[in-house]
């Protein structure tokens, strides 16, 4: 995947090379295989909390790469109608039907509908449904889109330089509040927006010493830590999980280790990533049913098959619906141009 890096002290926009950039897949992979273990596997003992955390790890590192990706995109200048349209095609047309289905066997209220279908239920009053309490990230990744396609048609492309103060001033509000982890946008976004100050550093919106001192981290030591700052006993540390998250992956992608790199930009994992969509939104709907049902033996019987057809599903839903959908918002979009900085 090759990405524009803009130096905005020059104004002038190059190729980052695209080798550097396919470990986002790697990272994608790991996040969504984190989740997966967190919500439907046994991860020791219930007293431990380990699959908190391991989902939560999952999720931050999710996130991570969603304000990267996301930031990467519009600090280039990117046409907003070309940024809205295409992440409305890739996110709303699978979650509404997966969103529509749960409602309607879950025999929901209209307030449940609206609040599901126009992702805002997991603000309060919260109107997640069973086999959709996941989908709730969907709902601060929606927000976040909206939220800084304002932003920049306020203050223009070049105000994601504030990026830093806003993301210090989420952490500011959890602190406050003491949140150490939540749904609530307000009390999440700060992981997304990390991911978008690692993309203005990759950008080399703050020079070069940030990527220094990036490529000097050994992402071996990051792994425990963003680990241990997603687990609920960690205390303080939760404040920081934004942070080590997004030094985890700029370590790898600013000179990571090369064994690290490989297993991050193999076949499997880019597998993986390209399905990871469709795995995070089908395993809760699926895990919500039969497959997730009787008693702890049973299910846990069940787990390899509930796997599988999650697999499968995704597979299909990834090739046979969301492509063309991403297509659709290809064609629609073509011709408006993906503006670089003046």
């Amino acid at each position: 995947m090759t990405v524009l890096a803009t130096d905005p002290a020059r104004n002038t926009t190059h190729a980052a090379p695209a080798e550097r950039l396919s470990v986002l897949d790697g990272w994608r992979a790991v996040s969504i295989l984190l989740v997966l273990a967190g919500h439907l596997l046994p991860l020791g003992p219930s007293r431990w909390e380990m699959n908190e955390a391991v989902a939560a790890m999952g999720m931050v590192i999710f996130f991570t790469l969603s304000g990267f990706l996301i930031t990467s995109f519009l600090s280039r200048g990117a046409d907003l109608r070309v940024f809205i349209i295409r992440r409305f095609f890739r996110i709303a047309p699978l979650a509404w039907v997966v969103m529509i289905v749960l409602l309607i066997m879950n025999q929901s209220p209209a307030k449940a509908w609206v609040a599901n279908l126009l992702f805002y239920a997991n603000l309060p009053p919260y109107y997640l449904v069973p086999g959709g309490g996941h989908l709730w990230s969907l709902c601060v990744e929606v927000q976040f889109y909206l939220g800084i396609t304002l932003f920049v048609m306020i203050a223009r492309h070049r105000g994601l330089i504030l990026l830093p103060l806003i993301t210090l001033g989420i952490t500011l509000l959890r602190i406050v509040d003491h949140q150490y982890i939540n749904i609530i946008t307000w009390f999440r976004i700060d992981e997304i927006l990390a991911g978008g100050i690692l993309a203005l550093v990759h950008g080399g919106w703050y020079g070069s010493k940030p990527q220094s001192v990036l490529a000097s981290i050994s992402p071996y030591w990051l792994l425990p830590l963003v680990l241990l700052s997603a687990h609920p006993a960690a205390g303080m540390l939760n404040y920081a999980r934004p942070y080590l998250a997004a030094a985890l992956v700029g370590a790898t992608l600013f000179n990571g280790p090369v064994r690290l790199g490989h297993l991050l930009e193999s076949r499997p994992a880019r597998y993986i990533a390209e399905i990871s969509y469709a795995l995070y939104i089908f395993h809760g709907a699926l895990n919500a049913g039969w497959l997730g049902s009787g008693s702890k033996v049973v299910k846990y019987a069940k787990r390899p098959l509930l796997l599988a057809v999650t697999f499968a599903l995704a597979h299909i839903s990834t090739f046979r619906f969301e492509q063309p959908c991403i297509a659709l918002a290809k064609r629609l979009t073509r011709g408006v141009a993906i503006r670089a900085p003046a």
